[in-house]
């Protein structure tokens, strides 16, 4: 498995897939130590991710109880084959109460062309500065950019940083 050197090197092929699948599953560790998988709808931002929740969801709870890391899969079912594109992010995630922050990843959200972007307004009526909601900032301590094509010349590509 090829390691870059940077998240420049595999970011042009992590976005084309995130910003096509948009929705991964989300794995985070409950209170009895088991995975527990949904989906979310993260924003990225670079190399660093978002994803608007309410702040008394499960998946916070696991957060904060639990283990702060979670995993996720982006995986396109379009083509011949289903497994052509995939992405794997495993991360650190931190709830981010702050109102500052929550207003500029509100606007983050509602800037970027539907379905990738969509208005927050739409689940969460009360606005950014609703004390419930919350932000998940997801930073990866390793990325990887899967396809058959890769596969077939020299293996995917992964990155990987300190968190």
């Amino acid at each position: 498995m090829p390691d870059v050197q940077t998240f420049a090197d595999l970011e042009a092929d992590f976005q084309a897939v995130v910003s096509k699948i948009i929705w991964p599953s989300m794995t985070t560790i409950d209170r009895r130590g088991r995975p527990r998988t949904r989906i979310v709808h993260p924003m990225w931002e670079g190399a660093t991710g978002f994803v608007i929740t309410a702040r008394g969801a499960l998946k916070v709870k696991h957060l904060e109880q639990q283990s702060p890391y979670v995993a996720l899969c982006y995986v396109d079912l379009e083509g011949v084959n289903p497994a052509a594109n995939q992405v794997y992010v495993e991360c650190k995630a931190e709830i981010i109460d702050e109102v500052e922050e929550k207003q500029r990843v509100w606007k983050l959200f509602k800037s970027q062309p539907e379905p990738y972007g969509y208005d927050p307004a739409q689940f969460f009526p009360g606005g950014a500065t609703d004390p419930e909601i919350g932000v998940l900032k997801l930073t990866p301590w390793r990325l990887e950019v899967f396809s058959l094509a890769a596969a077939m010349s020299g293996g995917p590509k992964v990155w990987r940083q300190d968190v």
